[in-house]
C-alpha cells in the first residue's frame, strides 16, 4: 500500500499539534549514575517516597501518598526482601510535594496494611485508572512514571543471555548481569494512535468485543521492527479497517505504561467512505459527523474515550473542542 502525504494537507496540520505537556519531574539521568547516590538521598531525611506493589500505589484522599524515605524504607525492607529502591527525580513545580524535593519509588512484593510500616490509617492500594481523575499533574507524571519503571523491574529480574539474576544499578534504570557484565535498560512499545477523517470530514472510531458494545474510540496498533510511524499508521488502518490511508500527520504522544507502550497520535486522512472491520481487533466502526458524535454521546447510544487518554484528545482535536459527556 503506498503512502503520500500532499504538501497543502501537511502545511496546515502542522499548525494544529497538541499541545506539549511540561515535565513535571527533572528525572536526573546525570545524576542517578553516582553510586550509591539513592542509599544517600534515603539517609538524607529530606526524600519522600511513594510506594508500588502489584501495579497499585499508596493513595490518600489527597492523591498520591509520599512517605519519609528513612523510615519507610528500614520498615519495607525488613519485612520484604525484595523491596527495591528507585530514583524517580526532582519535583520542577509546587504541588502536595514542595518544588525540588528528591522523589524515590520504593516497591514492594507484597502491599503493607495501612497503619503498618509508617504508612497512615486513612492510605489505600489504588490503581492509576482508580485514582487518575483526582491526581495533579505531578501526581500523575510520578504515578505513570513509577508505573512504567516498576512493571519493568517485575519483569526482567534475569539477564536474557544468561539468566543469572541481575543486579540494580544506576538509581534504578539499569540492571547489570554479574556473570556477563551485559546492562539491560528500560524498554518502551511504541504504538499509534489515529483518528481516521474520510472524504466528507467525517471521523471513523471503532470498537472490539459484542457487535452491540457501545464503546468507540481512535484506532491503534503496535509499530513492527523495521518500520516507520507513518508506516505503521497505514498498515494499521489499512488491516484493521479495510481503509487506505492517504495522508497523516503526527499530534502528540502519551505515556501509557500498562505496561510499556508509548502512544503516538496521528490524524490521517482516506478517500475511502467504507469501513471494513476485520472483526478479530475490531468487530465495529462507524464514521460520524460532530454533530452526530455529540447526539451519539449526549443520548448514550454510545460511549467514547476519557478525558484522561490521548485518544479522547485526538478526536476533541477533530471535533474544534470539548465534547459533553453523558452525565451521570
Amino acid at each position: 500500500m503506498s503512502y503520500t502525504e500532499p504538501p497543502a494537507l501537511a502545511n496546515h496540520l502542522m499548525d494544529t499539534v497538541l499541545p506539549v505537556r511540561a515535565a513535571m519531574v527533572d528525572r536526573g539521568s546525570g545524576v542517578r549514575m553516582k553510586p550509591g547516590m539513592v542509599d544517600d538521598l534515603i539517609a538524607s531525611g529530606t526524600a519522600r517516597a511513594m510506594v508500588i506493589s502489584q501495579r497499585k500505589a499508596l493513595v490518600t484522599a489527597d492523591g498520591l501518598w509520599f512517605g519519609d524515605a528513612a523510615p519507610l524504607w528500614n520498615a519495607l525492607k525488613s519485612g520484604d526482601a525484595g523491596a527495591a529502591a528507585i530514583y524517580l527525580g526532582t519535583t520542577l513545580t509546587s504541588s502536595s510535594l514542595q518544588e525540588g524535593t528528591a522523589v524515590l519509588l520504593f516497591t514492594a512484593a507484597e502491599p503493607v496494611d495501612p497503619g503498618t510500616a509508617t504508612v497512615p490509617l486513612d492510605a489505600e492500594w489504588a490503581g492509576f485508572r482508580d485514582v487518575a481523575a483526582r491526581l495533579d499533574a505531578t501526581d500523575t507524571a510520578l504515578f505513570i512514571e513509577a508505573s512504567a519503571i516498576s512493571n519493568w523491574h517485575a519483569t526482567h529480574t534475569h539477564c536474557p543471555q544468561c539468566g543469572t539474576p541481575t543486579d540494580i544499578e544506576a538509581g534504578g534504570w539499569v540492571r547489570r548481569c554479574p556473570q556477563d557484565n551485559s546492562e539491560h535498560y528500560p524498554r518502551t512499545d511504541p504504538a499509534i494512535i489515529v483518528t481516521v477523517v474520510g472524504p466528507d470530514g467525517r471521523l471513523l472510531l471503532g470498537g472490539g468485543g459484542p457487535l452491540d458494545a457501545k464503546n468507540y474510540s481512535t484506532l491503534a496498533g503496535f509499530v513492527e521492527p523495521g518500520e516507520s510511524l507513518e508506516q505503521a499508521v497505514v498498515r494499521e488502518i489499512g488491516e484493521e479497517v479495510g481503509v487506505r490511508v492517504t495522508a497523516c500527520q503526527y499530534l502528540g504522544s502519551q505515556s501509557w505504561p500498562f505496561p510499556a507502550s508509548l502512544m503516538l497520535g496521528f490524524t490521517a486522512t482516506t478517500d475511502d467512505a467504507v469501513a471494513r472491520p476485520d472483526g478479530v481487533e475490531v468487530t465495529r466502526a462507524r464514521w460520524f459527523s460532530r454533530d452526530e458524535l455529540q447526539a451519539a454521546v449526549l443520548s448514550g447510544e454510545i460511549t467514547i474515550s476519557t478525558r484522561l487518554s490521548i485518544a479522547r484528545s485526538l478526536i476533541e482535536h477533530w471535533y474544534g473542542g470539548v465534547i459533553e459527556d453523558l452525565q451521570p
